[in-house]
């Protein structure tokens, strides 16, 4: 796990903004334990940051799924401690792996707002070898992975070439897709052709958090004990 470092510094309705939700979900969110409190600041004014960005987005991710209130509480409570807006955002990309396509055409201005910050045409370069962005017909016009957005605004700042993106988006692709295939179809197994959609649907909503989660965890400690003999054998 990442730690950030950046200090909260965003207001409440500067959060709501940015998440596009209202100052009144942020207040309910907090009062049912979903987001962590803010940083008191002067004059008791409470700060914002990246976590509960990432935190907002991820409920969001969640909202879509179908997942109820309860669900994403539940959800919530077993993610480890300290994870950082970085992990968070990493969760919100893996759910949002298990629903269709959500993409959506938005002008510059929008991708903007929505990416909270200024976009260079490297940075639209670096979104697009991602697979977060694509042109379109119309001019400042481009078609938006909302799934991929943010996580891909966060490793704008990662020191990385467009090859070794695509590389690792070739590598990411093919051996998530190879899973969701033998998942697929162990959990076809478990479903009777006499089993209603509901029945399906009920499965789905039990085993998408769980397997969500040991998706991570193993591929964090697996990537843990690669950096560990890569720093070793150098």
């Amino acid at each position: 796990m990442t730690t950030d470092v950046e200090e909260p510094a965003l207001t409440v309705d500067e959060l709501a903004a940015r998440a596009g939700v209202t100052v009144r979900t942020v207040r309910f969110y907090s009062t049912r334990g979903l987001l962590p409190p803010p940083v008191i600041g002067p004059r008791r004014v409470g700060h914002y940051g990246q976590e509960h960005l990432s935190r907002l987005a991820l409920i969001e991710e969640l909202q879509r799924q179908g997942m109820t209130l309860a669900g994403i509480e539940r959800y919530l409570q077993q993610l480890p401690d300290g994870l950082s807006a970085h992990d968070l955002a990493i969760h919100r990309a893996v759910v949002a792996s298990w629903a269709p396509d959500a993409a959506e055409d938005m002008g510059r201005a929008e991708l903007e707002r929505r990416a909270g910050r200024p976009l260079g045409a490297e940075d639209l370069d670096r979104l697009a070898a991602m697979g977060v962005i694509g042109e379109t017909a119309e001019p400042d016009t481009y078609h938006v992975d909302l799934g991929l957005l943010r996580l891909g605004v966060r490793l704008l700042d990662v020191p990385v070439t467009h090859e070794t993106i695509l590389a690792a988006r070739t590598v990411v692709v093919k051996h998530t897709r190879a899973a969701a295939h033998e998942l697929s179809a162990l959990f076809r197994d478990e479903v009777s052709e006499h089993d209603s959609v509901e029945a399906v649907r009920d499965l789905s909503a039990h085993m998408q958090p769980l397997v969500v989660q040991a998706l991570l965890t193993t591929f964090q400690r697996s990537l843990n004990d690669e950096l560990r003999k890569w720093l070793r054998d150098s």
